[in-house]
């Protein structure tokens, strides 16, 4: 009898573990996805600053 307590008992410490771990896998991802979005936003910022430098350097060119 103490054997199937105690093979209930660790089950339930695994899952109750997995479980723990789940949590935190679910937190960093969505960290991970927030960091990943605001730096596809400073990459698109950048992007469109340089395309706005290049434009008025062309012009700059063209009026010499």
């Amino acid at each position: 009898m103490f054997w199937a307590m105690f093979a209930v008992a660790a089950g339930f410490v695994g899952l109750a573990v997995l479980g723990v771990l789940a949590v935190r896998v679910f937190v960093e991802a969505q960290r991970l996805g927030r960091q990943v979005s605001e730096s596809a936003r400073r990459i698109n910022r950048a992007a469109e600053d340089l395309e706005r430098a290049s434009l008025s350097a062309a012009r700059s060119l063209e009026s010499r």
